[in-house]
């Protein structure tokens, strides 16, 4: 009898195994990489340590692939392959690589696709981008704005300092300095003098704030007080303390020695320290288009330029510095005159915050950036601090506005006529301020 050799199922898919495995009555076995695999049902099961099976009687062929079906029906030599129930694959074991059972075993699962980005996480990750964008526009202007102040008065080296009381101390001056200007400027505006005359200080005011609100507290600057011992600047030569008018300090020691000056006679320590010129103050007024100013009365001043009516205004620079500098017409003088120092700032504060400035990006710089070039500040004055004098500034039922308290004018010294301080009176108020406490505003009359 002639030995017949048997037929190879080539293919090695499910379709060619099936059809030999029918083809001879039995059912199919398969090697898949190593790995015997029997038995009919909706996918194959596997035996994890099962090994290919030598070869036999010519039955195997080395030259078969790896993959192909050998029917068991036609080898009765080759002994079953000994199966065990097979344990679940873990994730990510061959059982995943080989396919999931109803694709023969030759099905190679995908990665699961990436779910789309859901509108929240996009909306999220803008708001981030636009957080960080304003965070790095803030930093920016912030450096902006500080680099922009004119810096240099050193309040840490101020000798013979009161100590800290409760709530911040601001000095606001406004210096007759004419830095800046030319002579048909000086001309126009009525400041007289030259660009590089002695400076002395229009108007001061010391602003109080703390836990129960603001309080603004004007110093005439003909005030008659104490000016404490000094070195001149300028010679060297050592002063004795001495009474004067309020802004000699500053003609004779500048800055440091006018803060000693008020400090010595109020008792409170100042925390900040803010100056501007007569060209920066006109600036900042046209800078915010005006600001509106209504009288009850008509003034007319030939020596500030002041013409105005009874009734409102809207006050461009010329007239705004005019306003706040005359005196003779107002009954109670220098008194009078802060009192309309004091109503014009406020003013001015609230023009500056109004939509009319603010919606306009032109101006609102323009308003900035004037404002900022034309002030002094002390060494620890930053931005910051402005913005909390510009809200305090704007008042509001919490604000308390006064003079302080004086016995009367026209008191006669060597350095002509003065405003002689009510010293008992005064105490009370400093002190009051000094452990911040509310201050009424009749407290100067």
């Amino acid at each position: 009898m002639t030995h017949r050799r048997p037929r190879r199922f080539r293919g090695g898919g499910k379709r060619g195994g099936m059809r030999g495995a029918a083809a001879h009555g039995a059912e199919p076995s398969r090697v898949v990489s190593g790995r015997v695999v029997d038995g009919p049902g909706p996918g194959p099961r596997y035996a994890a340590d099962a090994a290919p099976p030598p070869p036999h009687d010519g039955l195997y062929d080395a030259g078969l692939p790896a993959d192909v079906f050998v029917p068991s029906a036609v080898s009765p030599a080759v002994p079953p392959a000994v199966r065990e129930p097979a344990a679940p694959a873990p994730a990510g074991d061959v059982g995943d690589a080989i396919g999931d059972g109803r694709s023969g075993g030759y099905g190679n699962s995908e990665r699961t696709p990436r779910p789309p980005r859901s509108r929240g996480r996009k909306f999220a990750l803008l708001i981030l981008t636009l957080v960080v964008a304003l965070v790095a526009v803030s930093v920016s202007g912030y450096v902006w704005a500080d680099s922009a102040l004119t810096k240099g008065i050193d309040l840490g080296a101020v000798k013979d300092r009161p100590v800290p009381g409760k709530g911040t101390n601001y000095l606001i001056v406004g210096s007759d300095s004419r830095e800046g200007m030319s002579a048909q400027d000086r001309k126009a505006l009525h400041t007289g003098g030259s660009a590089d005359a002695g400076r002395r200080t229009d108007s001061m005011m010391l602003l109080h704030t703390g836990a129960h609100g603001t309080t603004m507290v004007s110093l005439p600057r003909d005030s008659w007080m104490t000016v404490p011992a000094y070195v001149s600047p300028d010679t060297g030569v050592h002063h004795p303390a001495r009474k004067n008018k309020l802004n000699a300090a500053f003609s004779l020691g500048g800055a440091p020695l006018l803060v000693r000056t008020v400090e010595a006679n109020t008792g409170l320590r100042i925390d900040h320290y803010a100056e501007i010129g007569f060209s920066g103050f006109v600036g900042i007024v046209n800078a915010v288009g005006g600001v509106p100013m209504c009288l009850d009365h008509a003034v007319r001043d030939p020596k500030s330029g002041l013409d105005l009516t009874e009734g409102c205004h809207t006050l461009d620079g010329r007239g705004a510095l005019a306003f706040v500098r005359q005196r003779h017409q107002e009954k109670e003088g220098d008194l009078g005159r802060t009192r309309n120092q004091q109503k014009f700032l406020a003013a001015l504060a609230e023009k500056a915050a109004s939509p009319e400035v603010l919606s306009n990006p032109r101006k609102a710089f323009s308003a900035a950036s004037t404002g900022l070039g034309a002030l002094t500040v002390d060494n620890d004055t930053h931005p910051q601090d402005l913005a909390s004098v510009f809200r305090m500034m704007r008042g509001g039922s919490d604000m308390a506005r006064l003079n302080i308290p004086v016995t009367g004018r026209g008191l006669a010294t060597r350095a002509g006529s003065a405003v002689e301080v009510d010293r008992g009176r005064a105490r009370k108020v400093f002190e009051q301020l000094r452990k911040d406490r509310p201050v009424p505003e009749k407290a100067d009359g």
